[in-house]
């Protein structure tokens, strides 16, 4: 089963979430809800709608309730990439302008404070104190990553451990919590949210790496940006920094990664992007993904033998074997 077939099984519930994303963000304001809406059209996997949909299977679905949590999550998840664009200077999304090129970066700031208010107003229809915590320590934690990753930028002295850590907090965290936050507002029993949330941090872990390694690996078609964006925004990767590790190549990769960067992202990466794809960066970096994701299949085998499940079990392999 393919991923659009699992959105088959939800098409009525994510086409209802879809309208409510849309209409969560229209207000007062024209401009803010103008930027808005051209971000969340500029559409997207809405994984973390999926998650929660398929997470509050396993307690009494109720998709009233359960927008509640799927709205804001991917709103959360939104107002972070409005907020990325900016500090990478990214021009382009999903292969259309992002909202800080068609307007500026001040109305892009504005903007990702708009949608991350608009989601903390859905969620104030749910009265579970620990629902709130969870989203919460979340939010924080994607800040920390996202002040991680400014700090990082074009260090190639960083550890993969660090660049582990950043990832987790960038991405895997509200992976995690959107399965996690499926299961408790259906009152799914505490393990089955516990096992989901396991699941839902090592299928985040893989997505991130496997992005990255698409990042390189990639054409401009498959990622609707440039290959190499990473690099030249400053990120420096898995992939990149198992490469380093190679004896043989460091310094001639550190020297195209110097170009790249004292050139102000002006210069190729296609240079430094030829050196990692000959390195044994890209397959050190997808066997981890590899691990992450059986990581995440353990975690479901300890989960109730319905279809539900396998969906999930799906979803893992779709997002380690995916090609954009």
């Amino acid at each position: 089963m393919k991923l659009l077939d699992i959105f088959g099984l939800l098409k009525k519930d994510m086409d209802y979430i879809e309208k409510e994303l849309y209409r969560s963000v229209q207000g007062e304001q024209k401009l803010l809800s103008e930027t808005s809406l051209h971000l969340l059209k500029a559409g997207g996997k809405r994984l973390r709608p999926v998650f929660v949909l398929l997470g509050g299977k396993f307690g009494t679905y109720d998709i009233e309730r359960l927008k509640l949590i799927a709205v804001p999550l991917e709103l959360i998840h939104s107002a972070s990439l409005v907020h990325d664009d900016v500090i990478d200077n990214a021009e382009t999304r999903r292969g259309k302008p992002t909202v800080k090129s068609k307007w500026d970066n001040r109305i892009a700031m504005y903007t990702g404070d708009y949608i991350y208010g608009k989601a903390l107003e859905m969620t104030a229809g749910l009265s579970d104190p620990a629902i709130h915590r969870i989203l919460a320590k979340a939010m924080v934690q994607m800040s920390i990553g996202e002040m991680e990753q400014i700090r990082d930028f074009f260090n190639t002295g960083q550890s993969v451990r660090n660049y582990l850590l950043r990832i987790r907090r960038k991405t895997a965290l509200l992976i995690a919590v959107s399965c996690q936050l499926g299961a408790l507002a259906t009152r799914a029993p505490a393990h089955i949210s516990s096992l989901l949330y396991t699941y839902g941090y090592n299928v985040g872990m893989a997505f991130q790496i496997q992005d990255d390694v698409l990042d390189l690996v990639g054409t401009e078609k498959q990622l609707g940006k440039p290959p190499g964006s990473d690099m030249k925004q400053g990120n420096i990767t898995l992939p990149v920094l198992y490469a380093l590790e190679e004896e043989h190549l460091r310094e001639p990769l550190l020297k195209e990664i110097s170009c790249v960067h004292h050139e102000d992202g002006r210069a190729s990466a296609s240079d430094a992007i030829g050196m990692i794809r000959q390195s044994q960066g890209i397959a050190k970096a997808e066997a981890l993904a590899d691990r992450y994701m059986k990581k995440a299949l353990d975690a479901l085998d300890q989960l109730p033998n319905i279809k539900t499940t396998k969906n999930l079990r799906d979803i893992a392999h779709f997002v380690v074997k995916r090609t954009h």
